[in-house]
């Protein structure tokens, strides 16, 4: 089921259980070298600000930072990055896995299209992995993959925000390459350019979600009742300080930039500490000039 029929997602929804595991078994990243801001992704992305000077050295000591401390929970591969492709930075958007399959996603920028033509990366998970490659790019729409559709992996559902970065065909091809269950499509609030910034599904119990991302409230709040009581209402200086592009790598701990935890209110903190989930936070604020934060430089390995 592919809807944007709230009540027949929830019911449909409602009768899968866990069918797949929660939480990747490792995850992936690409270092930020040769970091710049790209005015290319600056004209959809409001949280980028071309005024604003960079650190590359800093992005980089941030960067490693993140790998060491994800690496003590679980495999964390870092590929070496290319100023080429200044966002790269973000390769969630662009490459994603599903059991025994590799996805590479349509773009909508082309700064970000020549991220697709890392062999590097596709060689890793094709040929070292053996992994089946699904090239998004040869079928309709723009999907900037976990970027756009956040997904249960449990249950095999998925939420997709439509944007400028992602199409009602787009979101169909997802749904179909990723071996979806079900998707709920929506449109996201005006500005707001991923359903990442604005949701996220952690180990499959549990969402965190700030509701003036999505275009209509009974979205969000179909989603927190489908989750609840594990729904963490995030406001929106929690949103712009990027509390909601977190990531639950494993069922213990939700991780998020150092900003963004700095930020969390009493009541969402508590809200992940009773859904089970310590908070670890890492401080990123060089590399979330560009837009992004700690979920986006997380690619899952399933």
């Amino acid at each position: 089921m592919i809807t944007r029929d709230i009540a027949a997602f929830v019911s449909f929804a409602s009768g899968l259980g866990a069918v797949a595991p929660a939480c990747p078994k490792a995850v992936f990243l690409v270092a930020p070298e040769g970091f710049a801001l790209a005015a290319e992704s600056a004209t959809d992305n409001r949280y980028m600000d071309l005024e604003r000077a960079v650190d590359g050295q800093r992005a980089l000591a941030q960067h490693r930072g993140l790998q060491r401390a994800l690496a003590g929970s679980l495999p964390a591969i870092a590929f070496a990055g290319d100023p080429a492709t200044p966002d790269a930075v973000f390769p969630n958007n662009v490459f994603a896995t599903a059991p025994g399959r590799v996805l590479l996603a349509r773009m909508r920028h082309p700064v970000r299209q020549r991220e697709a033509g890392r062999a590097d990366i596709l060689g890793f998970f094709t040929g070292t992995l053996g992994y089946v490659l699904h090239d998004l790019r040869r079928e309709p729409g723009v999907g900037e993959l976990t970027g756009s559709m956040v997904i249960d992996r449990a249950r095999g559902i998925g939420f997709c925000g439509l944007s400028e970065r992602c199409d009602a065909a787009g979101a169909a091809a997802m749904h179909a390459a990723f071996g979806l269950r079900a998707t709920l499509l929506f449109d996201l609030a005006p500005g707001e350019y991923h359903t990442n910034v604005v949701l996220s599904v952690l180990a499959g119990r549990a969402v965190s979600i700030c509701a003036d991302g999505f275009a209509e409230p009974a979205v969000a709040d179909a989603i927190v009742s489908f989750y609840a009581p594990h729904a963490i209402r995030l406001d929106r200086g929690e949103k712009l300080a990027f509390a909601g592009n977190c990531i639950a790598p494993t069922p213990d701990a939700v991780w998020m930039s150092q900003a963004a935890a700095d930020a969390l209110a009493p009541a969402s903190r508590g809200g992940f500490e009773r859904a089970g989930f310590a908070v670890r936070a890492v401080p990123l604020d060089e590399i979330e000039k560009a837009g992004g934060s700690l979920r986006c430089c997380v690619g899952e390995i399933y």
